[in-house]
């Protein structure tokens, strides 16, 4: 790993754990499924646009496009849609350390139920990972968290862990970015239905709201998603996957930065368990690959 991997790695982690500070400024002047909606729809029609200038194809394997559904709907939709919802009542740091727990639940799935063997240092990762989000848990638990909202977020993970699970190595092939782009378009067209059916649609026009929601559009929504697939290709997903353990950091910096969210000694314990624990999982994996 080279040090321009290193680099775009830490872009990655910053950009994507950056995503739930956004969000949570978005959902103060907005309904969320309407402004996620209107996100996918402008960040897909973005990147269609750039992948039919690059000369790529709306002419997908079928792997492809079933990667492309899966992951609209569950990712996009399902993950995305319910934590935006839960961040009109949670705070952005609680959101951003629930969906970091991905990487261990992939492993934990992939070492359960397909079969996947795990290495001694992996399988303490896990139990690394339970133990710092009970640590997190326990200390959030016992002050005013809601808990409709905590576990909305919950099933945003498990339906994140279980597209990545359905998915892999669906999206090889080429046109990587107009599969993304078209990802973004499922999204914008089941979020669109569930705005219809469950939302009464708001949006307070202010500088803020125009700043997250560009930033979202465009930093998380696009470019971290192709930085992720330059990745990929540059050092495979296994190693790619590594970065994953400074989301956790990342996202609770940002979130404490930002938007003022307080941090006590033990949510800083719990983030440092989980993020070794999701880097064990990966070296894990990564040693095995």
């Amino acid at each position: 790993m080279d040090i321009r991997a290193i680099l775009m790695g830490l872009a990655f982690a910053v950009m994507w754990s950056s995503a739930f500070t956004s969000a949570r400024i978005i959902v103060m002047d907005a309904s969320p499924l309407l402004a996620l909606s209107l996100r996918y729809l402008i960040s897909g029609l973005i990147g269609v646009g750039i992948a039919l200038a690059l000369g790529q194809s709306w002419r997908l394997t079928p792997a492809q496009w079933r990667a492309t559904i899966i992951f609209g709907v569950l990712q996009n939709a399902v993950y995305l849609g319910l934590n935006f919802i839960a961040m009109q009542t949670i705070e952005a740091s609680l959101a951003a350390i629930i969906a970091s727990t991905m990487p261990l639940l992939v492993g934990f799935a992939a070492w359960a139920f397909l079969g996947e063997k795990l290495r001694p240092l992996g399988i303490a990762g896990l139990f690394a990972g339970v133990i710092g989000v009970a640590i997190i848990m326990g200390a959030r638990l016992g002050g005013q968290v809601d808990l409709y909202g905590l576990i909305l977020c919950a099933i945003g993970v498990v339906a994140l862990t279980a597209a990545t699970l359905l998915v892999r190595g669906a999206t090889s092939g080429g046109n990587f970015l107009m599969v993304v782009g078209l990802q973004m378009l499922v999204g914008c067209v089941a979020l669109s239905i569930a705005t219809l059916l469950f939302e009464t649609p708001r949006i307070d026009p202010s500088l803020r709201l125009t700043l997250a929601f560009a930033y979202t559009c465009l930093v998380p929504g696009l470019a971290a998603t192709v930085v992720w697939f330059w990745l990929v290709n540059r050092i495979g997903a296994t190693r790619a996957a590594t970065f994953h353990f400074l989301n956790p950091f990342f996202g609770v910096a940002i979130a404490a930065l930002l938007l003022g969210e307080t941090l006590g000694p033990r949510d800083i314990l719990g983030v440092a368990i989980i993020a070794g624990g999701i880097l064990a999982v990966q070296v894990s994996r990564q040693r095995k690959a």
